[in-house]
């Protein structure tokens, strides 16, 4: 028995490169997501990083998956990018509040990522801690490296936030763990949001997972601007149904 409930799926559904690769010749693209639906249980929702969503707009993503479905939703820029999690504390609390009228049972993880230019101070890690929530699962995707330290990993296992494990360009890309939950992005590389990882860094993921004993892991696959992202998480799928 698989110590880690190993949650796959991707960061987007509609790339058209996917049919016949994965949807059927001559699937309508309106059916996608449903199809998509009948092989992953979780799926990333990074629309709400572009655009601060709605409960009605998230109450629709509610309504069309099954009941075992689980989301992951994404800050929006906003917060992150633009404000930079200083004095937005209103737009924190309401985007936590929509994301849990909208989703509900099915709100998986939320995720702040950060932007590159957001490298490590003590008191931008105060700010990460400030900014979350405890009552929900929340991850922090840094895009710098000079959050990979020891402090910030030890702060953020005693705040319950998950640190997210990133396979991105010249960042390391070991999986750590900081909760009992495990969050995986996979971005491509070398060739960022297109590359397909092989068979053997599949293999290699997949045992870097399980070895870290999480009680339930998710793992997404944003090589999406190609027909990477879903080989690679069909790849992770069938070794996960083994």
């Amino acid at each position: 028995m698989k110590e880690t409930n190993l949650h796959t799926g991707c960061s987007s559904y509609a790339t058209q490169s996917w049919q016949p690769v994965f949807y059927p010749e001559g699937l309508p693209k309106k059916q996608w997501f449903e199809y998509y639906c009948k092989y992953f249980d979780t799926y990333e929702l990074n629309a709400t990083f572009y655009r601060f969503p709605t409960v009605k707009s998230l109450q629709s993503w509610y309504h069309k998956t099954p009941q075992a479905f689980t989301f992951s939703i994404k800050v929006p820029k906003t917060i992150t990018h633009i404000k930079r999690l200083v004095d937005c504390n209103e737009e924190i609390e309401k985007f936590y509040a929509t994301a849990r009228e909208g989703l509900k049972d099915k709100l998986g993880c939320v995720l702040f990522q950060l932007p590159p230019s957001f490298s490590y101070t003590p008191e931008r890690l105060d700010a990460v801690i400030m900014a979350t929530n405890p009552d929900f699962n929340n991850v922090v995707e840094f895009r710098n490296e000079s959050w990979w330290n020891e402090g910030v990993i030890k702060r953020l296992a005693d705040n319950n936030i998950t640190f997210c494990s990133v396979n991105y360009p010249k960042l390391p890309t070991t999986v750590i763990k900081t909760t009992q939950t495990g969050y995986v992005r996979m971005h491509g590389n070398p060739k960022l949001f297109y590359a397909e990882y092989t068979q053997q860094q599949i293999e290699t993921l997949y045992e870097d997972i399980m070895s870290q004993n999480f009680k339930q892991t998710y793992l997404y696959f944003n090589n999406t601007a190609s027909s990477a992202a879903i080989i690679n998480a069909l790849q992770v799928k069938n070794m996960n149904a083994k």
